[in-house]
């Protein structure tokens, strides 16, 4: 077993770009701004403190006419500065706020990367949300990328009146990547394959067909295991980090912002299960392993 813990350590590790690909600067009116990244007039920087007394980066995309937030958790090896065009471009075809966040020791934020680091990192950020811009548990849609679906579904495990759930090239858990294992052992990390039966929102799952680094069949499976499962879709052809250039990559995640507008929060969401959907094929740095 200790050769195995020693492996998950190895491989499925942390991938921080290095240099960070942006820096962090305060304006003469006291405005945190980044540089080293085209400006955006409608992009607030927040430095947030989290439990474990890091201080990471957070960015807030406003749209004027946003119905909710997206909270999006990106992969492990990539960092805020490489993330700038999609987030505008999913703020402009979706109509939302975005918040992202850079995990600790990723991008400017304090600290070093690790599983638990990036629970504390996401409940800093989703605090700012509500206590910085008042938005409602009921008007977020959590959105976790790869590893970023790891402290997506420990938020979505605790919270029982968020809009929605995405989840983008997700894994089981950690060793799952690595090992077909059947069994979840108490050193595993990201253990997504129990906490997804946590959650009582309605879950989106988009998965690659041809993913070579965490297979199909983790989306597959965590779609399975879904209390509340919305039409997934599962891209033919489909890598694990190039999703976002399939045409139907916006237009799914459009139709399912569309129906959770319509969606009561007293209506059952079973309601809005659908057929899957298969796009044919037609790349953001999301999960990297380290090499033997």
């Amino acid at each position: 077993m200790g050769n195995v813990t020693g492996s998950v350590a190895a491989k499925f590790a942390f991938f921080p770009p290095d240099p960070p690909t942006y820096d962090v600067c305060r304006e003469d009116d006291g405005r945190l701004v980044f540089s080293g990244v085209s400006a955006d007039r409608n992009m607030e920087v927040h430095l947030l403190e989290t439990k474990a007394g890091n201080k990471i980066v957070a960015t807030f995309w406003k749209h004027p006419f946003a119905r909710f937030t997206l909270l999006y958790s990106h992969g492990n090896a990539a960092d805020l500065g490489q993330m700038h065009e999609l987030f505008i471009e999913l703020r402009a075809h979706l109509r939302v706020n975005i918040m992202s966040y850079d995990y600790s020791g990723y991008g400017a934020s304090t600290g070093k990367p690790s599983e638990f680091n990036t629970y504390h990192d996401i409940e800093a950020v989703y605090n700012c949300l509500r206590s910085v811009y008042g938005i409602k548990e009921e008007d977020m849609i959590l959105y976790g990328q790869s590893v970023g679906s790891g402290p997506t579904l420990h938020l979505a495990s605790r919270l029982q009146r968020l809009r929605g759930v995405v989840l983008h090239s997700a894994i089981l858990s950690g060793i799952r990547v690595l090992y077909p294992v059947k069994m979840t052992f108490w050193f595993d990390i990201f253990k997504n394959i129990d906490k997804i039966r946590l959650v009582s929102s309605t879950v989106l799952v988009i998965h690659g067909t041809n993913d070579d680094i965490v297979d199909w069949s983790h989306g597959k499976r965590l779609w399975e295991l879904s209390k509340e499962k919305y039409d997934p879709l599962w891209v033919k052809g489909g890598g694990h980090c190039n999703l976002e250039t399939y045409p139907e990559y916006i237009k799914h995640l459009r139709k399912f912002v569309n129906a959770m507008e319509k969606l009561s929060l007293k209506q059952t969401p079973k309601q809005l299960t659908s057929i899957p959907s298969i796009t044919e094929e037609k790349h953001n740095k999301c999960l990297r392993l380290r090499k033997k």
